[in-house]
């Protein structure tokens, strides 16, 4: 119960926070042309709370559905203006005023992403140095010459302090080329630059786990096969494990380490596993059925458990990004700018079929993620929000009907053919618009579901 407050409670302050940031955009913007606000609402539906201010009278909302947002401004096409306002309402203002209050809240959303990575820059970011565990043999990773303890210090000239950066930087790069640059160091102390093949790599592939892909894994601490916190509704709970119990076979194999449990685990969905356990010292059975969970490369199984606890990473493993006031504004214009371009790639491939469209999201798996990120830390937390509103943003500037980005469109025609679009043409794409997003919304919450229910 616990972690479904926390992540309930973090999807609010989550959506909250970068719709009221997204819609201060438009606000702002409007303020400044001298566009008279009528309403500014956080959520749509019928108001929790609400307040008027300021000269306009203008009237701030907070309402029950915080899927959204808007901003109400003057305009002659959804009432009467008097004639003394005429000059304030939106429907009169030149087409690139109007150009920019609807561009201005994606460009907020990105702000929003600069000041959090800036921050989480500042405070500093912890990760595992980027040492490779093992390279599988005949891999692809090993023909280009690999090798367990290299230490990835760069992918095409990018410093790669951490994993987390590695896997980012790699993913960016391999998108766009056909060969990616990566330069090691050996456990030895000398460097070498390597060249990765990737031209072959289906882009689903790259985006799941081109490391696995390729034939390389990350170090790793040696987790023996002791079972740790278990998921309350997961297919581990559900067969009696505990917390404490060391696997010590399953279906009659030997299992020697974590790892090796997780891959007999994921080679058998669907299907009810004898796992001889270890619990209190007396050895028994349990039987355990294994569920299921669809990734875009394939079905793979699941028991909901995470390994024991084994103590802190050692030090020589340990690092720390962090940098000073300066430093961290280039750092987060960067990133900003490296997660914009990857997040419309990723969906320029969905639309046309490379990617699964799996992988979107709805504000189910947004609430667990941010309930996670928020338990982690502050940096975690400042980089999750900092990923969905430059997803917010990305996702604003489509071309869509009812998004900014279909306003945009509207205007773009507006000033190659000299008129606006009739009010008939808006409508119909405005329907189009509707359709199009309902259904979005509706494939989100299915592979939400599917996520939740596949285990």
């Amino acid at each position: 119960m616990s972690s479904f407050i926390t992540s309930a409670l973090a999807l609010i302050v989550t959506l909250g926070l970068l719709i009221a940031f997204h819609e201060f955009g438009h606000f702002w913007t409007a303020r400044k042309l001298g566009v008279k606000v009528l309403r500014f609402s956080v959520g749509f539906g019928k108001p929790l709370w609400s307040r008027r201010y300021g000269s306009d009278d203008t009237e701030y909302v907070i309402a029950a559905f915080p899927l959204g947002g808007y901003v109400k401004m003057l305009d002659e096409r959804e009432g009467e203006v008097p004639e003394a306002e005429r000059h304030r309402a939106f429907n009169n203002q030149s087409v690139w005023r109007r150009i920019a209050i609807v561009a201005a809240g994606p460009i907020f959303n990105f702000i929003f992403a600069i000041i959090a990575f800036w921050l989480m820059y500042m405070l500093g970011v912890p990760g595992v140095k980027p040492v490779i565990g093992e390279v599988a043999p005949a891999s692809i990773a090993a023909e280009a010459g690999f090798r367990a303890g290299d230490e990835i210090i760069a992918v095409d000239g990018v410093a790669t302090p951490t994993w987390n950066t590695v896997r980012l930087t790699l993913l960016d790069k391999s998108l766009g080329q056909d060969v990616v640059e990566l330069r090691v160091r050996g456990d030895d102390g000398l460097e070498q630059q390597l060249s990765l093949p990737v031209a072959a790599i289906p882009a689903e592939e790259k985006q799941q786990d081109l490391l696995r892909y390729v034939g390389i894994t990350p170090w790793r601490m040696d987790y023996p096969p002791v079972l740790g916190e278990l998921a309350p509704d997961g297919a581990a709970a559900r067969a009696g494990l505990k917390s404490g119990d060391r696997i010590l076979a399953a279906d009659g194999e030997p299992i020697e380490d974590w790892m090796q449990l997780v891959e007999f685990v994921r080679a058998h969905p669907e299907q009810t596993v004898e796992l001889r356990i270890e619990r209190d010292g007396v050895e028994q059975t349990v039987d355990v059925h294994v569920a299921s969970h669809v990734t875009g490369s394939g079905v793979i199984g699941r028991i909901g458990a995470a390994p024991a606890p084994v103590g802190p990473l050692p030090d020589e493993m340990r690092t720390e990004v962090r940098f000073g006031p300066i430093a961290a504004v280039g750092e987060a214009l960067s990133k900003t700018w490296q997660m914009s371009s990857l997040t419309l790639r990723m969906i320029g491939k969905m639309i046309v079929g490379e990617v699964s469209v799996e992988n979107l999201s709805g504000p189910i798996t947004i609430a667990t993620y941010a309930g996670y990120s928020a338990s982690v830390g502050i940096t975690s937390f400042l980089y999750f929000l900092a990923i969905i509103s430059i997803s917010l943003g990305v996702l604003n500037l489509l071309p869509i009907p009812l998004l900014d980005g279909g306003h945009l469109m509207y205007y773009l025609v507006e000033i190659v053919k000299g008129s606006p679009l009739s009010d008939e043409v808006q409508m119909r794409m405005q329907r189009l618009g509707i359709v199009l997003l309902a259904m979005l919304m509706l494939l989100a919450f299915y592979n939400d579901l599917n996520r939740l229910w596949g285990g």
